[in-house]
């Protein structure tokens, strides 16, 4: 093998925020505590890395809303990989303090289903993102 990324592989995921620097705030702390690494920073943007995926935030002048909104046709979620259950718990405990909210706190940590173990957080911004826990059953593991 050549080390090269797999064909289909996630290469980059860009999102376009209205406030850099409070976007930069929340995602940095969740992309560094789910083991991402800052890999770019410019003025209008920054970008982390893990592996041969990096996800980058930029402000960029030809936004034409000033916040998203995942009911509307385009991206609704992103959603990572948590080693278990303890580290989904921790991560959506520490969220709010970050700039995160817990969305269906009703249905936590189930609110994807009786077999789903996630929290889903939104950022001030409106984006939202799924915690999953690994060692929950039925869902994909590596060999």
């Amino acid at each position: 093998m050549s080390g090269e990324p797999a064909t289909g592989l996630l290469h980059h995921v860009e999102i376009w925020v209205p406030d850099l620097p409070r976007a930069v705030a929340s995602w940095r702390w969740l992309l560094e505590a789910l083991g991402y690494t800052l890999h770019q920073d410019w003025e209008r943007g920054r970008s982390w890395r893990l592996g041969a995926t990096y996800l980058v935030l930029e402000q960029s002048p030809a936004l034409s809303a000033d916040r998203h909104d995942r009911r509307r046709p385009g991206l609704n979620h992103l959603a990572f990989h948590v080693g278990s259950r303890a580290e989904v718990d921790a991560l959506a405990e520490r969220a709010p303090a970050n700039g995160w909210t817990l969305m269906f706190p009703d249905r936590h940590p189930y609110a994807g289903g009786e077999q789903h173990y996630a929290a889903y957080l939104e950022d001030g911004d409106g984006f939202e993102v799924e915690l999953v826990a690994l060692d929950t059953p039925g869902q994909l593991s590596t060999p």
